[in-house]
């Protein structure tokens, strides 16, 4: 076979004569080509780890600094106020160095520690900025003065061109709340929710909790806070993501799908190469810190500290606790198809393959006629269920032999891939049945046949239709949705197809097939490999799916209304609900804390008093619109502010889980927080970020766009609710439930959905042709 000859650098034989040594030349000079590449990416992250050490400022403007330093001396200026010439007699001690070499040193000394201060004074002078936020609670749409001179202030120390980690050390750390405005704030989320007997029981123990235990539980945070990066993001990865013993499918990781009415290609190995490609040159922008950092109005940067596990990295499982594995590098991916698994190199003569290559690899893969060996098929199934019996499995069967350089190469790859067997995508003919069946693959597949354990896995169907599943850990989604807005429109409007479908460009004979992945399972782990696969199917078999395109109105006629399109949103989430369950409920939607340095999430917790009394008159008929619209005014404004109050570090949830954490390191019990944080989420919603609405011309391309991602229900008896808005006039929806629970129906709550925007937007007397 092709691959047996260019794995073998030399091969030799022991002769009368000595030792014949016969070189392959093809093989040294791979290994001489990938020496290169790897010395090649040690310059770039040295390069990148200067220009961003000495941020806002610049290489170059250290020059300047000294240059300006020892052209002043020349005209008789000082401008260091003596501290040159003490730096001169200091050399002038040693009688080494002449008159002229002790001054040109001296400046040179003074004009780098000028440089330095210069460079921390800038990065202090930018910390105390960014950690004003008053900017984010002024009303929509008026800027005052005071703001305009704050932003412009920014913008002269952010530098001219910042790299992807170059704010990091500038971005302020997350503040801890006080034990008082927690509570308060905690007390008011619940009283809609609560009956009159109960409130008052719940507010005597959060009094209770404030007075007594609290004060003490908070002297350990802030201890934490002043000493850590972040007080949430560690404890929040370790206990929330990797000391959950149950399984990461459906319950944790989610989804990413393809445009929904575009098909570039429906050969399946052709989509596979161009968005692999993608893939890898996102990577290389990745690694070379060229993608730029988001910035919030186009100034205020955020947290870019989730990028750094995007690729090479893989969950590894313990019986107590899971951890986190993460290549710097990684030169292969692994491709799982039919039961059988594959790895694939990536670069061949020192570059990346390019998209007509990797879609030959992948065809290779597809025309192999091999078998599955036994137990390889189920393998995946494994990642698929709970972690204890997996990581005993692989404690017990995968720590040696061929079986444990199988598990490295795909615990080791830059990402997962599976070329899937069946077709899906939104078909016209049956829209609903086919995104709720696209849904559901992407979220859990035949359950053995996505990695779950991997940070990304891609995923190719027979059709040529693409999506991505996502382990939840190391990141949050809008990382994975950044990566896959660039595949996305890389793939269509960048690399494109020849007219017959295939990849542009040439193939090429000379690299190496595509290499088997050898398993020698006993039969004892393919017993467990069973029963995980039972469980696994169990678990999603029993998620109700239902993801559907709202066409009505979108973002353009929601700003018609004077309010956030998110508010909208969410209001009429609780309508809907109200309508579907005749009950409000503790209410989940995630924002993030990425202004402050490593901050992940936080919970706006949507449903309030104002919110329910909007729902109220909305299904009283008694209410006049005037009122109901006044009602909804006061729930938008209410639902905005809080959302502000969690962007900027004063939210209630994080707070309240480290003050538990801090309880259980000290084996302290408090009623409060325990009652707290088992208080079940029956509606978790999410919005996708769009991020690159550059990459998208959606007037000229109407027809590309993206139904976004979902997630798995949290609560057995509740729903998972995600949705992006994309463009003016498209909101795409995700709902997600579960068959066993009687009160739940993500069709019906769909159903409802729709009616309560539409219901809502009529207070307005505005229809989709409004030119109001």
């Amino acid at each position: 076979m092709a691959e047996a000859h260019q794995a073998v650098a030399f091969q030799f034989t022991v002769t009368p004569d000595g030792i014949d040594l016969q070189l392959s030349h093809e093989a040294l000079k791979q290994i001489c080509l990938s020496g290169l590449h790897s010395w090649k990416k040690k310059f770039i992250r040295f390069k990148n780890g200067i220009l961003t050490g000495v941020f806002p400022a610049s290489p170059s403007s250290w020059l300047i600094v000294v240059v300006g330093v020892m052209s002043s001396t020349y005209t008789k200026v000082d401008p260091s106020l003596g501290m040159i010439a003490r730096i001169s007699r200091t050399l002038g001690t040693t009688g080494r160095l002449s008159t002229q070499t002790k001054n040109v040193v001296s400046n040179v000394l003074f004009g780098t520690g000028l440089w330095v201060a210069l460079i921390v004074t800038m990065r202090y002078s930018l910390k105390v900025l960014l950690s004003y936020h008053g900017w984010m609670f002024a009303e929509h749409g008026k800027v005052s003065r005071s703001t305009k001179i704050w932003m412009a202030m920014v913008k002269v120390f952010s530098g001219r061109k910042p790299m992807l980690y170059s704010f990091q050390t500038s971005l302020p750390r997350l503040p801890v709340p006080t034990i008082k405005d927690t509570v308060s704030r905690y007390l008011d989320s619940v009283k809609p929710l609560m009956k009159e007997e109960e409130f008052q029981r719940m507010t005597a123990l959060a009094q209770d909790f404030a007075i007594n235990l609290g004060p003490r539980l908070q002297w350990y945070l802030k201890l934490k806070s002043w000493w850590a990066t972040n007080y949430v993001s560690d404890w929040w990865e370790e206990y929330i993501y990797l000391r959950g013993r149950g399984p990461l499918m459906v319950n944790s990781n989610y989804y990413a799908m393809d445009l929904l009415y575009v098909t570039p290609t429906h050969i399946q190995a052709a989509r596979a190469g161009n968005a692999i490609h993608a893939i890898l040159l996102y990577r290389r922008k990745l690694d070379r810190e060229e993608i730029k950092p988001i910035r919030v109005l186009g100034t205020i940067p955020l947290c870019s500290a989730q990028w750094e596990r995007l690729f090479n990295t893989s969950r590894i499982p313990g019986e107590e606790t899971d951890t986190i594995q993460h290549l710097k590098d990684s030169r292969h991916v692994v491709v799982y198809h039919r039961g059988r698994y594959f790895k694939v190199w990536l670069y061949h003569s020192g570059r990346l393959l390019k998209p007509r290559e990797l879609e030959q690899q992948m065809q290779r893969i597809l025309d192999d006629p091999s078998e599955p060996q036994p137990g390889e098929a189920k393998l995946a199934a494994l990642t698929a269920a709970d972690r204890v019996p997996w990581a005993k499995c692989r404690q017990a069967y995968f720590g040696h032999g061929k079986n444990k350089q199988s598990l490295d190469a795909v615990e080791k790859a830059a990402f997962f891939v599976t070329l899937d067997e069946t077709e899906q995508g939104y078909r016209k003919e049956d829209p609903e049945a086919s995104l709720d069946s696209y849904a559901k693959s992407l979220l859990h597949g035949q359950c053995l046949d996505r990695w779950f354990d991997k940070s990304i896995t891609f995923i190719a169907f027979k059709n040529g239709k693409t999506g991505m599943n996502a382990e939840h850990s190391w990141a949050d989604a809008p990382i994975v949705a950044h990566l896959w807005e660039y595949v996305l429109a890389t793939d269509v409007f960048a690399l494109g197809y020849t007219e017959d479908g295939h990849c542009k460009g040439d193939t090429n004979s000379s690299i190496p097939y595509p290499t088997r992945l050898q398993w020698d399972i006993p039969e004892e782990c393919q017993e467990v490999m069973e029963t995980s696969l039972s469980s696994a199917r169990l678990l999603a078999s029993d998620v109700d799916m239902n993801s559907f395109p709202f066409h009505t109105f979108g973002k353009g006629l929601i700003k018609k209304c004077q309010t956030s399109p998110d508010a909208f949103i969410q209001l009429a989430l609780q309508l809907a609900h109200y309508k579907d369950m005749g009950k409000f409920c503790l209410t989940y939607e995630a924002s993030m804390t990425r202004l402050f340095r490593e901050g992940r999430t936080e919970t706006v917790r949507s449903c309030t008093t104002e919110s329910c009394n909007f729902v109220l008159a909305m299904e009283d008929p008694s209410q006049t619109v005037e009122q109901r619209l006044k009602l909804f005014k006061l729930a938008s404004e209410k639902h905005q502010h809080m959302y502000r109050l969690s962007m900027t570090g004063a939210g209630i949830d994080r707070h309240l889980f480290c003050l538990y954490v801090v309880s259980k390191y000290l084996a302290v019990d408090s009623p409060f927080l325990k009652e707290v944080l088992s208080e079940p989420w029956r509606l978790s919603t999410s919005q996708t970020p769009h991020q690159q609405i550059e990459l998208f011309d959606l007037e000229r391309n109407p027809h590309h766009v993206s139904g976004g991602g979902g997630f798995g229900p949290v609560a057995d008896d509740g729903y998972g609710v995600s949705y992006i808005i994309v463009g003016g006039n498209y909101i795409h929806f995700h709902i997600s439930s579960k068959f066993s629970s009687p009160e739940t129906d993500s069709h019906r709550f769909g159903k409802h959905l729709r009616e309560a925007m539409s219901d809502i937007l009529a207070l307005f007397k505005l229809t989709a042709n409004s030119k109001k």
